[in-house]
């Protein structure tokens, strides 16, 4: 456990990588007392201090959803993180690399929150009465942080569970619509299809992911709002991009294709 002040001065160092978009050494590596809580404790501060600049929280992340990405970060359960609004971009534009680290994109399916909800207790059924709608979805995994060997959940967490930007679809569908656990999407750069994958991968359906995170951050007293937009994880792993890529991310089920490109 680190104290208060090696724990500010970790999120100085964060905000610090935002403006010199120089990553920062992996936190554990320098401070090898640091774990879990403090890296929550981390990336609170962290969203507080958006929050005080003007920012607001649109939605939240679940990450490491799937028994290989646990394992890989020497984790047994998911992560997650609030999400900013300026962490949220427009579909179909193109992006200069200069705004990211070393980006990579996911695919994902989203939940718009019709109704408010919050833990403990929450079960997949209530979760489907809260729902508006989903939506289909990239994340754009960035890390503030050195990619270096060690790099763990604990790097993850404190660095908001590694999210850079999300990039929404305009194409709903309501959940009794379709079978969520069957949807199928691909990851298409510049022509070629790179990557495909079921949406039944996200802890075997992604309302079981909405739930447990809604039990989660329960314990710290937080709900979701109506309107907030929650990432359930990705179903393929991450494929890394570069200047120059044009990217579609295909999903079936009605819910249509979601673009963006690099320069």
């Amino acid at each position: 456990m680190l104290g208060q002040s090696i724990r500010t001065k970790i999120v100085d160092d964060l905000l610090g990588a935002y403006e010199s978009r120089k990553p920062i050494a992996l936190p554990t590596a320098t401070y090898p007392g640091m774990d879990i809580e403090d890296a929550y404790r981390i990336q609170e501060e962290f969203v507080r201090r958006r929050l005080a600049a003007g920012r607001r929280i649109k939605g939240y992340k679940v990450g490491l959803t799937s028994k290989p990405m646990q394992e890989m970060a020497g984790s047994s359960e998911p992560d997650f993180s609030a999400i900013t609004d300026d962490l949220f971009l427009p579909e179909g534009d193109s992006y200069p690399m200069s705004r990211f680290f070393t980006p990579m994109i996911e695919i994902e399916i989203a939940f718009v929150m019709k109704h408010a909800l919050k833990g403990p207790g929450v079960l997949p059924v209530d979760v489907i009465r809260a729902t508006d709608f989903i939506l289909p979805a990239i994340e754009l995994v960035d890390m503030r942080v050195a990619r270096a060997p060690g790099l763990n959940i604990i790097d993850s967490v404190a660095d908001l569970a590694f999210c850079g930007a999300v990039v929404l679809g305009a194409n709903p569908r309501p959940l009794d619509a379709i079978d969520v656990r069957r949807v199928n999407g691909s990851i298409i750069r510049n022509g070629k299809t790179e990557l495909t994958g079921e949406a039944s991968a996200v802890l075997g359906n992604p309302v079981t992911s909405v739930a447990w995170l809604a039990n989660k951050l329960g314990e710290f007293g937080v709900t979701f709002e109506p309107g907030h937009v929650i990432l359930t994880g990705s179903f393929v792993r991450a494929l890394p991009v570069q200047a120059g890529d044009d990217i579609v991310c295909r999903f079936d089920q009605g819910l249509g294709d979601v673009e963006v490109s690099f320069v």
